[in-house]
């Protein structure tokens, strides 16, 4: 019961879509209707600018921080804090307020990650390497998507070499998927040497 009730605070709490509503509050737009249709930060940067990516990248990850604190204050199963981050990362990809029509779940996983470096007793390194995988991999390329799958590639392989526990070792893993999954499209275009480069970030 209380893998359960997580699962659904988890989803509600990660379905709320911050994109949507900074674009529709602040901007008067509905960031659905231009470039990638995407309700995620990287999305948000291209339609609205960098500040309102960032706000949106930032909000998205500590609501999964939000729900995996809450997780591991109802539950007391070793993986109600993994379930309650799961559901909320499904929750962002797939939000019921909006249709289902939501994120790519990067920010998602670093919610996760923080989560396990500011409640789960981690080390820093959990939530710093893949971001400064990230952040390289972005510098160098320009492509988001391509930074997102490779900063969560890593992030699976440093939980992988230092931990033991197989609740946070499966969590990772099902955000990687999920992420290569939403980014399906992103693949194919990378593969065909067309994918979108940014320049919402200077």
């Amino acid at each position: 019961m209380e893998l359960l009730l997580v699962s659904v605070i988890g989803y509600l709490i990660g379905a709320i879509p911050f994109a949507y509503i900074i674009g529709k509050a602040f901007y008067n737009t509905d960031v659905r209707e231009k470039g990638s249709g995407n309700l995620g930060g990287s999305n948000t940067g291209r339609v609205l600018g960098g500040k309102a990516g960032v706000a949106v990248m930032t909000l998205d990850l500590l609501k999964v921080t939000l729900s995996a604190f809450l997780a591991s204050r109802i539950g007391s199963h070793s993986w109600s804090m993994a379930i309650g981050a799961i559901s909320a990362g499904i929750g962002h990809c797939y939000p019921i307020y909006v249709h289902f029509r939501g994120g790519k779940a990067v920010a998602a996983l670093y919610g996760y990650l923080f989560a396990l470096w500011i409640i789960g007793g981690y080390s820093p390194l959990v939530f710093f390497l893949p971001l400064c995988v990230f952040l390289l991999t972005l510098a160098a390329f320009k492509i988001v998507s391509l930074s997102s799958i490779v900063s969560s590639a890593a992030a699976l392989i440093y939980i992988c070499a230092v931990d033991s526990h197989t609740s946070a070792v499966c969590a990772v893993a099902a955000f990687v998927v999920l992420i290569v999954l939403r980014h399906k499209g992103n693949i194919r275009r990378l593969i065909a040497g067309n994918e979108r480069r940014i320049r919402w970030i200077k």
